[in-house]
């Protein structure tokens, strides 16, 4: 008999995680993903994909599959889910523990303009025309259609559709990771003045904000959103020692 695990992911270290914990006979593992990005990378334990229908469907979810533990490894911005699973997992009785990546620190060089949301990245890039790199979720672009002086790079990993209704506009699709290199050689390509990004932390994308410290770019930086305060490691070896000790063997 094994203990059941269920991952909310949507992360590389989730990925990690699950690639970890894939081969152990002591847990059997399922991975649940948003399904916002179209072409999930593929894993090495079974997917879910879509939502529970909120924290009461979650719960429901988690005491018939008779879930040992609940992992939150969804994005550092997923604030809803992150939420949802601290209420789902109280109601069920499940026990839960958070994998959060630390956020990057502002080193010297950096110019940062730290920011609450979307809209004040908006209004942080000013009344005058420039050349900004957005690194934001495609669900997060429209707010910049109130600004369309500007001209943008857009970066994502699905295509944007519809494209922003803005008259400079240049569309790329890509993955990460992006090392801080081909990141210069990007913004200087496009001759980026500003980037708009979320402190998404990990190494994964850092190095657009590398890039931009010797380049001398500012970068817009949406600020993290309050998270419950839940048990919560910060690496995947973390979740592991955790699992050792919260799931004894059956």
């Amino acid at each position: 008999m094994k203990h059941s695990i269920l991952i909310l992911g949507g992360t590389a270290e989730a990925r990690r995680l699950a690639q970890r914990l894939a081969g152990d006979p002591r847990y059997s593992v399922e991975l649940s993903l948003a399904g916002r990005t179209r072409t999930p990378i593929e894993h090495p334990v079974p997917i879910r994909v879509g939502g529970f229908g909120g924290a009461e469907g979650l719960a429901r979810y988690l005491r018939e599959g008779q879930v040992a533990m609940l992992i939150d490894a969804t994005h550092p911005y997923a604030a809803r889910i992150s939420a949802n699973a601290m209420e789902a997992a109280s109601m069920a009785g499940v026990p839960l523990v958070a994998l959060r990546r630390p956020p990057w620190q502002r080193q010297t060089g950096d110019r940062w303009l730290e920011v609450p949301g979307v809209a004040d990245a908006v209004t942080a890039l000013g009344s005058e025309p420039r050349r900004v790199f957005l690194t934001l979720g495609r669900q997060e672009l429209t707010p910049f259609e109130a600004a369309p002086q500007h001209r943008y790079l857009i970066r994502s990993v699905d295509p944007v559709e519809p494209p922003l209704s803005v008259p400079h506009a240049i569309y790329l699709t890509d993955r990460g990771p992006f090392e801080e290199a081909s990141e210069a050689n990007l913004l200087r390509e496009h001759d980026i003045q500003m980037i708009v990004a979320k402190n998404s932390g990990g190494p994964a994308s850092y190095g657009k904000i590398a890039a931009a410290r010797s380049l001398g770019i500012t970068v817009v930086l949406i600020q993290r959103p309050v998270l419950p305060e839940v048990t919560a490691v910060d690496t995947v070896e973390g979740v592991l020692d955790h699992l050792a000790h919260a799931l004894p063997p059956l």
